[in-house]
Parts: structure tokens; sequence; C-alpha cells
């Protein structure tokens, strides 16, 4: 799904794609980031801690942020993204958190630019690369995700009982997954 995030002059596109090559993947990632232009920030998770686009959303929202009032903890906007998502402060324990890794098999793109052809070309490229399935669906929580992002995000069956609102555990999961992502620019 396409955003245009007005405030950033930015269009950021949110998907996820099932049964990824991941070797591809990182080919494509080392390949691009050596070519990396100012207008176009690629950026790879392991779909299994992602909790929905509504959490890369955020995590992309808090980042051009962070780069806007000069708080970046990274030089680089996809990296930012990448530790907002993770609630983390160290580049590498965000790519270990919620980066791809061999073993991953659905991933989740975000893709930023001014351009929003530029971003349709790149996932087209990207797809290809890959070899993946286009399916928004592995952004989704199920409830293999939910027991991975709590233990991933530590939350607590306590700290989600008191979030939950008409049993809908699934958006609780989201929320509190947000909040962990905005408090990251708290403890700069």
């Amino acid at each position: 799904m396409q955003y245009y995030m007005e405030e950033y002059r930015k269009y950021v596109e949110i998907t996820g794609l099932k049964n990824i090559a991941f070797t591809k993947a990182e080919d494509f990632l080392k390949a691009n980031r050596k070519r990396a232009t100012q207008d176009l920030d690629v950026q790879f998770f392991d779909a299994q801690l992602i909790a929905t686009q509504e959490h890369l959303y955020f995590a992309t929202l808090n980042a051009l942020q962070a780069f806007k009032t000069k708080t970046n903890i990274s030089k680089c906007l996809a990296v930012e993204t990448i530790l907002y998502a993770s609630a983390q402060r160290q580049i590498q324990k965000a790519i270990e958190h919620c980066g791809i890794k061999p073993q991953t098999k659905d991933m989740a793109v975000l893709i930023i630019s001014e351009n929003p052809e530029q971003i349709q070309t790149t996932l087209q490229t990207i797809k290809a690369c890959v070899r993946a399935e286009p399916d928004e669906r592995v952004l989704e929580i199920t409830e293999s995700k939910e027991t991975k992002i709590k233990k991933d995000f530590e939350i607590t069956d306590k700290e989600l009982e008191t979030v939950v609102k008409e049993g809908d555990k699934k958006n609780a999961i989201v929320n509190l997954v947000i909040e962990r992502v905005a408090l990251l620019a708290t403890q700069l």
C-alpha cells in the first residue's frame, strides 16, 4: 500500500512478499545500498515481526521526523526505519531483531521516495529479484506471529490485558508495538 506523507514530501510503499529467495534479497540490498540515491530508500523486514502495515507506517513517520529534527541515530533513512521498527537504538540489534535472515520466508518491504513512479519501478525490480509473490497478508497478525511479536517486543500478558478493548487482542498488540516504536524517540 502506498501512502503520501505530505509534511515530509515523501511517498511510502509498505507491502509484503511471500516465499522469498533470501540470498536474492540480500544481494539486492547490498547492490542497491552502494548506488542508493538520496531520493530512494529501501528496507526489508522479517514479516514475522511486523505488526501490520501500521507498524511500519509509524516507524517511517518517526524516522522521517528524526531526520527533520536532526535527532536521527543513523545516517541513512532506511537504517533509521529499522531502528524504529525494532524499537532498538543499536543498528546491529535492530537488524538481528526484525531484519531479514537466511530462514526468512515472508518479507515486509518498505520503499521511501519523493517519486511514486520510482517506488513502483523499484518494487517491480525487487519482486523479480527475490522471486516472490506479493502478498500483504504476511503483514497481518496471526497466532504464531502474535507469540513472536509478544516475545521480541517484551509484551507481557498483564500489559496486554490492560489495553485489550472488546476482546481485540490483535489490535492491542499493534498498539503496544507502535507505542514502543514511538518511545524510541524519547530515549535520545
